[in-house]
């Protein structure tokens, strides 16, 4: 006789009774176990002694700043972490996200994409770089040989343009800020220019992407950043 899977565990840090029990009605519902904490001080504490798989944190907290609550996590483990708040401003997505954030959703947010957006987070949970290859659409990528192939076929980088790419792919589904890409491909004296990032990202839609016009996998975050959003295939 078989042992099923554990349930993948939550943690919902936010003040708010009413999305909390909504959140525990959806997350439950989808097969995951969840495990709530209505205090930054709180949600410290139980993502200490839980060690859950993802947790979901609202940005406007009673006691501490949901930004704080992320550095202070950010201090000691790398479980994804999916920012929930009323503000959607791009300076507070960009914040959140430049402190450790894995991704955000605006509220009111339907459940669907939460479910789909804790997916991805989960499926980039097994450390990427320790992948031997990864496939999406008719793209395969292999990190040991440091080769593209999209439909069987050799895909031609620059150093630049695969640094790039291997960034977006080892952290697929997770939105990546301007700042943070271009503090890892071109270093930290190039962080503000973001010209650089606009052109290299045409470059690699107009060779992994079948229409680079309306890109499926290389997504921009208006504002913000990029993301790789591979599929179910990752």
């Amino acid at each position: 006789m078989t042992t099923p899977a554990p349930k993948p565990e939550v943690l919902v840090i936010d003040d708010e009774v009413q999305l909390r029990r909504l959140l525990r009605f959806t997350l439950e519902d989808a097969g995951y176990a969840v495990r709530e904490a209505p205090t930054g001080h709180a949600g410290l504490v139980a993502a200490a002694h839980r060690q859950p798989d993802v947790i979901v944190l609202d940005l406007g907290l009673p006691d501490l700043p949901g930004v704080d609550v992320l550095r202070r996590l950010r201090e000691w483990t790398p479980l994804p972490v999916l920012i929930l708040s009323v503000l959607g401003q791009e300076e507070n997505k960009v914040a959140a996200l430049d402190a450790g954030a894995d991704d955000y959703l605006t509220k009111p947010f339907g459940g669907a994409e939460l479910l789909a957006r804790l997916r991805a987070l989960l499926r980039r949970v097994k450390p990427a770089e320790s992948a031997s290859s990864v496939t999406f659409g008719a793209v395969e990528v292999d990190l040991v040989r440091r080769t593209v192939k999209k439909d069987g076929t050799p895909v031609k980088f620059t150093a630049k343009e695969y640094a790039l790419f291997h960034l977006l792919v080892t952290h697929r589904g997770r939105v990546l800020t301007h700042r943070q890409i271009l503090r890892e491909v071109w270093g930290p004296e190039l962080e503000g220019q973001t010209h650089y990032l606009r052109v290299f990202m045409m470059r690699l839609r107009r060779k992994i992407e079948d229409d680079a016009d309306a890109p499926k996998y290389l997504q921009t975050e208006s504002g913000i950043g990029y993301r790789l959003t591979p599929g179910d295939g990752s």
